[in-house]
Formats: structure tokens, C-alpha cells, sequence
């Protein structure tokens, strides 16, 4: 089979399957829908396989598959570039979604709508395929819009909750912020560059690094600055950095499954996947590096401390999830690529095993996911519960697991960067080590240890709404629930060991990630002091991070089954902070105030101004008086007397004849 079919059926497998449960789901019925998407996520994933093994043999490939439009010098193609980078995000998106789909039988088994679920699930499997393997902007524009709008679909799947449809339209408005950046971005791009495709314009950012343009009279930038921030401006939005991190926990809404696939392991990672494609560009200015460092530093700090509070068993990992996705674009920052997509792919894996663990900890306690109605659940639930701990752990760095390596190498970069801000960054993403692990612990001590809970949990209500009532106690989930979760496992423990080495050091990415090694030295600081994986997990024992973590577990376990009182007693003390948390920072509450608030606002002020006063008054009901104005004079002249008529035309007649004589 020649490679060109095999890269077009990677993609076109999901979407078949998609088109089949979505549009003939009735005909397909169950069993149907869960096939054809299984099916097709599968072949994707074979498929990935292979193109993997033909890009080890050295087999790259950059062509365009279809042109989709041609305009003056412009063509707009549908393309596909395949590299290291691209194979490794395949791997990943296919891998995980394939594991998802499968959960997702055991998972949505109830739900009326469980074709439209796996028909959602595998378009956005296509979408995000479209979207890594694209080899110009208007491709990779084309997947980004369409993940966010799956992910709309979905956030919101529940339609009849007002919670999801809340949260599903945040998400949207949310993403549209940031897409608006990046579309300016691509628009610069094609101005400046004339061209959309990504090898002709990396060739060309090198003379365009000192062009200055002046967007605002008087006031000039470095094009390579402007470009590069916009379109990290979209990147803040998808991979939900702050200020525009507020939708990510919102989307918990939706059911567990897509919180694994979509805001662990690829939707949110498609920014991060964005800006290390772009590597050549950002190399190319370090007031961009700057700004994405530490925009990166404050979500991976202060997204943490909210997950502290958290009492929603799904929330605490989406928190931990936008920390993790600020220790990536931190990596960016300090021009460490290779690092970040590294993070992004152990995360992958063990993220996506503490979603699918927690979806399974919500299917064990008849839907409830509030953490202080658990504990205990160790001996109902023993394969989530040990899947559970192997993410956790890898989550917070443990030496030798996955989470370590990628996490230590990101701690190591920025402190190997001397970037505007960096100190700050390395502050944050070393103490950051400290509250993951406190949360992390803090969630899996209260599920699965100390007393059980969850006998007196009918006080609290369900936040899904469906009361199943919480008849008996919790119960292991079945297989293709549980199969999963060991699938995610294996990779959670030993991924990282086995890549470090080649994706890190043995330049396995090649030509699809540019370094400036003068400039921005981190990545070669980072080569000189790493004598092999093992040397490496056992010199972390002796760092400040393994302590950091080591300190975050003593003290949840010691707050939260030694002396399970103390909570409480620290959020009085500290009730302050405690509110400030609980509000999240206030971002919320200052968007509904401001930009919703300002919306209505506006709107209202038009309504009374444009409809009411200008349009009803003034055209509409304007128009009518007019027209009745010059119909009450009109009217007495019609009289209705043929002798009026007679001497009316006898005068015009006259008048004509005047005038015509006269002139």
C-alpha cells in the first residue's frame, strides 16, 4: 500500500466511522455506532503505527494532497506534513482515543444518546488528526476550528442541563478570543509572507527577523514578535492559559470521557503542539519567548492552588491539568521544544488515566462526584485504585515514572534560561512541584483511603441531577472500563524511561523542531549534565523537587487521614484566602460583570436607541406618518365632481401650453 493512501486513511477512518454513527445511528443502532467509530479509531491508530516505524527509517514526507484554492500567486491546499513531531502526536491522539472510545461503552451505557456521543467522539478524533498532520496554516486553521467545535458539542452534550449549555457556550466565547489572535496571526503571516505554507515561510522568517511594522501611527514592532504573540494568543485559548484558562474547569460538564480525551490529551495540547511546530518563528524573538514563559509560570502556579479547594473529584484534575499545561508552555518559553512535547506526551497518558480513573470512581458511586462523600474505596475498586495511584504518582514526578523526567527536564530548562522572567517562571514551576503533589494526594487520600463516607452521602445532592440514589455500596467497574485504565497505566510508568533519551538528546525530532542553540542555551545546558535515564531518576532522588513532592504527599497525608479535623480548621484561620480561591481569583465573576455585563449593556442601549427609536420611530413609524401626511392633503382635492376634474385639467392645459410657448 503506497504511504500517500495510508496518510489520507488515517484521518478519513475516524471520519467515515463519525459520518456513520451520526447520521445513520437509528439504522446502526448501538452495538453499530460502537463499532464503526472503535473500527475506524483503530485503523488510525495501526495506520500511525506504521508511518511511525516508516518515519524512524528516515522517511519524511511534505507534499500537498488536494488544492483547494488558487488565488492570484496564493494556493490554499489541503496537505500533509509528516515528521517526528507529527508521527508523535498521531501516536498519541490515535492511542488515546482509541482507549477512550472503549471506556466509553461501559461509561455511556445508559445514555439515550450513545450513537450521537461515539459520532462526536470520532470527528473530533478527525479533527484533531487534520489538525497535527496539516503542512500550512490553512489546514491547521481548519482542525483548530474544528475541535473547538466538537468540543462545544460535547462540553454540552447534556442539552437539557443549564449548567453544560453554560459552560459549553463559555468555552466557545472563550476559544473565540483566542482564535481571533490567531487568525490575525496567519493574516500577517500571509501578508508578509505570501504564502500559508509552513516550510516556505520558515524559510523566509530569517531575513524578516529585524522588519519592523507600524501598525498604530507612530508606534513600530518587530513583525516577528507581533506574529509569534498573536498566534500564541490562540494557543492561550485552546491550551487555556491564563486570562483565558477560565473555560477549561466549566467543561467538566460534559461526561467523563471527553474530559480525558479532549482537556487532557489532545484539544488542550494542540496550542503546545502549535507553538513548537513554530519553532523556527519564535526562535526568532525573545520578547515572544518571554511573554510565553511567563504567561505559562502564572498558570502553572496559580491554577495549582485552586485545585487545593476543589471538592468535585473531576475539577481537582482539571485544575491539575491547567497547571500541567503551564509547566508546557513554560518549556516553550525557555526554548525547550523537545521538552514540552516530551511533558505533553507522558501527560497524555497518565492525565487520561486519572480522568478515566475518576469517571470510574463516579460510575462506582452511582454518580456522585463530590470527594467528601468517598473514602475507603480501596477494597471495592482495587484496578481503579491502583491505576489511580500509578497516575497520581507519575503526576507529581515520582523518579523513574513518566511525570518525572518530562517534569524534572521543564525545571531544569528554565533554570537554564535567561529570558526576561524566567526567574519568576523557575519559582513557579519549582514550588508548583509542592502543590501538585498536595492536591493530587489530597484527592486520592480522601477517595480511596481513610474512613468510608459514603454511607451518609444522600445529604448532599447529585450535581449531575439524575438521583440514581445511592443504593448499596460502590462496585468495580466492568472490563472495558477497567481495560483502559491498565492500557493507560502501562505507558504512565514506563514511557518516559525509554523516550528521554532519543527525544530529548538524539535530535529524534530532526528538522521539525529549529533551535537557536547560541541564543537560547537551555536545550544544550540541559544535554551536557544527562548521563542516561536511571542516572537521572536516581540523582532526582536527591534534588529539591522529589523533596518538594515528597513534603506536598506527607502533608495531605497528614491532614487528611491523621487528623482529618485540621481542614477545617485552617479554612477558618485562613478564611480570606479560602474565599479568594473559592472565587477563583474573581476572573469569573469580573467576565460576567464586565464583557457579559458590558454585552447586555451595550445591547440594551441599542435596542432602546437603534430599534425602538431609530428604526420603529423614526423608519418604520416615520414612514407610515409620511405617508398619511401627504395622504390627508391629497384628499380634498378629490372632490368627486366631474366639473372640478374638467377645470383642473382646462387649467393644466393652460399652464402647459404656457410654458411651452414661453421656453
Amino acid at each position: 500500500m503506497d504511504m500517500k493512501t495510508l496518510y489520507l486513511l488515517v484521518p478519513m477512518a475516524p471520519l467515515v466511522g463519525a459520518i456513520i454513527a451520526g447520521l445513520f445511528g437509528k439504522m446502526v443502532g448501538r452495538r453499530g455506532a460502537h463499532t464503526v467509530t472503535i473500527l475506524g479509531v483503530a485503523i488510525a491508530f495501526l495506520g500511525s503505527l506504521l508511518i511511525f516505524q516508516d518515519v524512524q527509517a528516515g522517511n519524511t514526507y511534505n507534499g500537498a494532497v488536494y488544492t483547494w484554492l488558487a488565488s492570484g500567486d496564493v494556493r490554499l491546499e489541503i496537505g500533509f506534513l509528516i515528521d517526528h513531531l507529527t508521527v508523535l502526536m498521531m501516536l498519541v491522539v490515535t492511542f488515546v482515543s482509541l482507549c477512550v472510545h472503549i471506556y466509553t461503552i461501559g461509561y455511556m451505557a445508559e445514555d439515550p444518546g450513545y450513537q450521537r456521543f461515539f459520532s462526536y467522539i470520532s470527528l473530533f478524533t478527525f479533527s484533531m488528526l487534520m489538525l497535527v498532520m496539516s503542512n500550512n496554516f490553512l489546514q491547521l486553521f481548519f482542525g483548530w476550528e474544528a475541535v473547538g467545535l466538537v468540543s462545544y458539542l460535547l462540553i454540552g452534550f447534556w442539552y437539557t442541563r443549564e449548567t453544560a449549555i453554560y459552560a459549553n457556550l463559555k468555552a466557545f466565547l472563550v476559544n473565540r478570543v483566542g482564535d481571533f489572535g490567531f487568525l490575525l496571526g496567519i493574516g500577517l503571516v500571509l501578508a508578509y509572507f505570501g504564502t500559508l505554507d509552513y516550510q516556505q515561510v520558515f524559510q523566509m522568517a530569517p531575513n524578516m527577523a529585524n522588519k519592523e511594522i507600524s501598525l498604530i501611527a507612530g508606534y513600530t514592532w518587530p513583525l516577528m514578535a507581533v506574529i509569534c504573540i498573536l498566534l500564541f494568543v490562540g494557543a492561550m485559548g485552546k491550551s487555556a492559559q491564563f486570562p483565558l484558562h477560565v473555560w477549561l474547569p466549566d467543561s467538566m460538564e460534559g461526561p467523563t470521557p471527553i474530559s480525558a480525551l479532549i482537556h487532557a490529551a489532545t484539544m488542550v495540547t494542540a496550542g503546545i503542539f502549535m507553538v513548537a511546530r513554530m519553532s523556527p518563528l519564535f526562535e526568532l524573538s525573545d520578547v515572544a519567548l518571554s511573554f510565553v514563559m511567563v504567561i505559562g509560570a502564572i498558570t502553572a502556579l496559580f491554577m495549582g492552588f485552586l485545585g487545593i479547594i476543589q471538592n468535585d473529584i473531576k475539577r481537582v484534575v482539571a485544575y491539575s491539568t491547567l497547571s500541567q499545561l503551564g509547566y508546557m508552555t513554560v518549556a516553550l518559553g525557555a526554548s525547550a521544544y523537545s521538552v514540552a512535547i516530551f511533558h505533553l506526551m507522558t501527560h497524555a497518558f497518565f492525565k487520561a488515566l486519572l480522568f478515566l480513573a475518576a469517571g470510574s470512581v463516579i460510575m462506582g458511586m452511582h454518580h456522585n462526584q463530590d470527594i467528601r462523600d468517598m473514602g475507603g474505596l480501596r477494597k471495592y475498586m482495587p484496578i481503579t485504585w491502583i491505576t489511580s495511584l500509578i497516575g497520581s504518582l507519575a503526576l507529581i514526578g515520582t523518579p523513574f515514572l513518566s511525570g518525572f523526567y518530562s517534569k524534572d527536564s521543564i525545571i531544569l530548562a528554565v533554570q537554564a534560561s535567561d529570558l526576561a522572567g524566567s526567574g519568576f517562571a523557575t519559582f513557579a514551576v519549582v514550588f508548583g512541584v509542592f502543590v501538585t503533589a498536595f492536591y493530587s494526594f489530597r484527592m486520592y487520600f480522601l477517595v480511596f483511603h481513610g474512613k468510608e463516607r459514603f454511607h451518609n452521602a444522600h445529604a448532599h445532592h447529585d450535581p449531575d441531577g439524575d438521583h440514581h440514589g445511592h443504593h448499596g455500596t460502590p462496585h468495580e467497574s466492568p472490563w472495558v472500563v477497567t481495560l483502559p485504565l491498565i492500557l493507560l497505566a502501562i505507558p504512565s510508568v514506563v514511557i518516559g524511561y525509554l523516550a528521554i533519551e532519543p527525544m530529548l538528546f538524539g535530535n529524534w525530532f530532526g528538522h521539525a523542531i529549529h533551535v537557536d542553540a547560541t541564543a537560547h542555551p537551555a536545550m544544550t545546558q540541559l544535554a551536557a549534565h544527562f548521563h542516561g535515564a536511571a542516572a537521572m531518576a536516581l540523582h532526582g532522588l536527591q534534588t529539591l523537587p522529589f523533596w518538594l513532592a515528597v513534603a506536598g504527599v506527607g502533608s495531605a497525608y497528614y491532614l487528611y487521614i491523621v487528623n482529618p479535623a485540621w481542614p477545617q480548621k485552617i479554612r477558618q484561620r485562613f478564611n480570606v484566602i479560602y474565599l479568594i480561591l473559592e472565587d477563583k481569583y474573581g476572573f469569573d465573576r469580573f467576565n460576567d460583570w464586565f464583557f457579559a455585563g458590558g454585552s447586555r449593556f451595550i445591547g440594551g442601549r441599542l435596542w432602546r436607541w437603534g430599534d425602538v427609536a431609530a428604526i420603529d420611530g423614526v423608519l418604520v413609524n416615520g414612514s407610515a406618518r409620511v405617508v398619511g401626511w401627504v395622504a390627508a392633503h391629497a384628499r380634498q382635492i378629490q372632490s368627486g365632481y366631474l366639473y372640478h376634474y374638467a377645470f383642473a385639467m382646462i387649467v393644466g392645459v393652460a399652464l402647459l401650453a404656457t410654458l411651452f410657448v414661453h421656453f
